[in-house]
């Protein structure tokens, strides 16, 4: 994309509004927003009049616009966007609708023509509502305006039109610099706007709001340049991608779905994924006013003891760590405020100080500084218009006052959004103190912007392992080719033979009892559902038995040392998804799988430190360290099991389809792990 170009049309010194009534809200927009440029009107039939003058065509513009908002029928956007290009323009916004989203082929020929016509312009859209640019005050925007000029503030990127309204209908004080809409993303999509915008000084945080990713690629890498710029970025995503061309044959296809593989994308990235627009505003602010929070560490702090059993409840399920007050601070506040006052965390401080200001900063002064990475006032205020607010500002206000100094972040948070004035919003603001609304989207924003703060203090970092080209078809290897494929790379295998079903007792004796007998063969993936897995097998007699059972299944059977010493059964798959490529999942795993879903996906790079540390978030994690006395299991081995099926999957990438170990038993700890199921699936050549 040409950087010159798309300035121009982002930031343009003359506009070409081309269509009707849409037209005419766009012409509106730019006179709320006190645009200064050439503003020029292009419609092919309208009357001039002493007011409005309008041009026919593009080719009769005294020069080339540096932007142009198209809302004509979308059969004519394709020879106005050739008309744009011979011009020298230096972008469009394709207001019209009616192109790829249709998903018929009309949409698509369409869509075709208008990339031809474009050439290389840059555009936004089809089906999108256009842009708003409130540093340089530019609205090629076909609404209302809601905001005014900024010197600083966020970048809002969106692929709806109505949520990018939304956003801006805020009554949050969350200070936007630019609404962008991508609309179909043909040409110009969030990730390119993301690395235009990261050399912009004035944009100091990125809110998104997806549908789908174009190319995941691009957009890591535009997510790493943000990072490195010092922009975090926020998002809500809606919907799935459509995995058309795969069918899941595997648990580990199963649990690695599409969302997962976007919620394993964020948080390896360092992005927010927020559950709602109100907590990506909450987050944003936290961002815009000065970045990530170094970690999740807060105290939450009020006069109500009612606030406070509330934060606690409403932060469950959430990483924020409400740590103890460390005791030469508690001191400290005991001293201050007498014994009567319980110092704990959250902390009610009671109304003792309500009116005694000096005593508050001083209340306020320890607490900044006694080591966390937020502490958050909650205080909610009456309506100024209806009650006097003019006590609850001035707490606010000596909590402000003794922030200076401290490396902590200060918030303000009321319990319900609308108990805290734009007036009060405003004054926090200006005094470096973040004015988050909401309980439930305030907690959720403190602890998304704690765990980008951690990621990117770990070194974030996403290193995307993606298919040239997505399988077509797929094979399954039979269970004992896919354990020998990845005995090759390091996976630990129990003890085994592959023998005809009347040797299965001679073998059996070989390894020694007891045993596992299964029948084999390629089209039986699942053997167990079929009644083909015959455990603890302790005779030759008992052996020959259960091979005369699975003779039904499979003239072979495989006769394997069974594994009594377990710890734990674990699952570990690799999954290729159509975007993102190569997931490495673990979870519980055997008979548990599915009753539980308890499982964690990983993007490349995969390391054992990232391994091992999505292992603990398991909700499995307490037998792997030893639950209620039963011995700890080997989690070094585990990991290094993960590892070695990573570097299986990546020597066969592109014709891995899916990988199945399930389970992986995990052995005491120093004894190991064993994969003791194996499925591979893989392209067919």
């Amino acid at each position: 994309m040409n950087p010159a170009a798309l300035r121009r049309l982002l930031a343009p010194r003359s506009v070409a509004l081309i269509g009707g009534a849409w037209a005419d809200a766009a012409h509106a927009a730019s006179g709320v927003i006190g645009y200064q440029g050439e503003l020029w009107r292009v419609h092919p039939r309208r009357a001039n009049s002493g007011t409005q003058h309008y041009f026919r065509s593009v080719d009769e513009l005294p020069a080339a616009p540096d932007a142009a908002f198209i809302a004509a029928p979308n059969r004519e956007v394709p020879a106005i966007a050739a008309a744009l290009a011979r011009r020298g323009a230096g972008g469009f916004v394709c207001f019209a609708a009616g192109f790829s989203e249709t998903a018929t082929a009309a949409g698509g020929e369409l869509t075709a023509q208008l990339l031809d016509a474009a050439g290389e312009l840059p555009f936004l859209g089809p089906n999108c509502y256009g842009f708003i640019n409130f540093f340089d005050g530019v609205a090629l925007w076909p609404d209302q305006v809601v905001g005014g000029r900024r010197e600083r503030g966020v970048a809002l990127i969106c692929q709806s039109g109505t949520i990018a309204l939304n956003l801006l209908f805020n009554g949050r004080s969350l200070p936007i610099g630019y609404v962008l809409t991508v609309g179909n993303q043909t040409r110009l999509a969030a990730e390119d706007l993301i690395e235009a915008l990261c050399a912009d000084e004035r944009v100091s945080a990125f809110g998104l709001y997806l549908e789908g990713v174009r190319d995941a690629q691009r957009f890591a890498q535009a997510a790493a340049r943000a990072r490195e710029a010092g922009k975090p970025i926020a998002l809500v995503k809606a919907g799935r991608t459509e995995a058309a061309t795969r069918t899941v044959r595997t648990h580990t296809g199963a649990l690695a779905g599409a969302d997962a593989a976007f919620d394993a994308f964020c948080a390896q990235a360092g992005i927010a994924r927020c559950e709602s627009l109100s907590t990506l505003c909450e987050t944003l602010k936290i961002f815009h006013a000065g970045g990530p929070l170094r970690g999740r560490r807060v105290l939450t702090m009020g006069a109500s003891g009612g606030d406070m059993a509330m934060t606690a409840d409403a932060a469950r399920g959430l990483g924020l760590e409400f740590a103890p007050i460390p005791e030469p601070a508690a001191a400290q506040l005991r001293e201050l405020l007498s014994e009567r006052v319980h110092v704990s965390n959250p902390f009610d401080f009671h109304t003792h100080v309500w009116f005694d200001y000096p005593r508050q900063r001083q209340m306020f002064h320890i607490a900044q500084r006694a080591g966390f990475d937020a502490v958050g006032f909650l205080i909610d205020c009456p309506p100024p218009q209806a009650a006097d607010d003019s006590t609850y500002v001035k707490v606010i206000e000596e909590f402000a006052a003794a922030l200076p100094g401290a490396s902590t972040r200060g918030v303000v948070v009321s319990s319900l959004p609308e108990s805290l004035s734009a007036d009060t919003r405003e004054l926090c603001l200006a005094r470096g103190i973040v004015p988050l609304q909401g309980q439930r989207e305030s907690l959720e924003a403190l602890d998304l912007a704690g765990a980008v703060g951690e990621r990117w203090a770990a070194g974030a970092k996403v290193a995307l392992a993606i298919p040239r080209q997505p399988p077509r078809r797929a094979r399954s290897l039979g269970e004992h080719d896919a354990k020998r494929a990845l005995a090759d790379f390091g996976v630990p295998l129990p003890r085994a033979r592959l023998v005809p079903g009347s040797e299965a007792a001679a073998a059996a004796v070989e390894l020694g009892f007891p045993v596992v007998l299964k029948a084999a063969g390629a089209a039986l993936e699942h053997k167990s559902d079929l009644g083909g897995v015959v455990l603890n097998v302790r005779t030759a007699g008992e052996a020959a038995a259960a091979a005369q059972r699975l003779a039904s299944l499979s003239a072979t059977v495989l006769v394997e040392e069974m594994i009594r010493d377990g710890v734990a059964e674990v699952l570990v798959g690799v999954s290729v998804d159509p975007q993102f490529g190569q997931l490495l999942v673990l979870g519980a795993g055997g008979v548990l799988t599915e009753m539980l879903r308890d499982s964690v996906t990983l993007l490349p790079p995969f390391t054992a430190e990232a391994i091992a540390a999505a292992l603990g978030r398991l909700r499995m994690a307490l037998l792997l360290d030893g639950y209620r006395g039963r011995p700890a299991g080997d989690v070094a081995a585990l990991v290094q099991t993960a590892l070695a099926c990573t570097r299986y999957a990546h020597a066969n990438l592109e014709r891995l389809v899916e990988l199945d170990l399930n389970p992986v038993i995990v052995r005491p700890r120093g004894l190991g792990a064993v994969a003791v199921d194996a499925l591979i699936r893989l392209e067919e050549p």
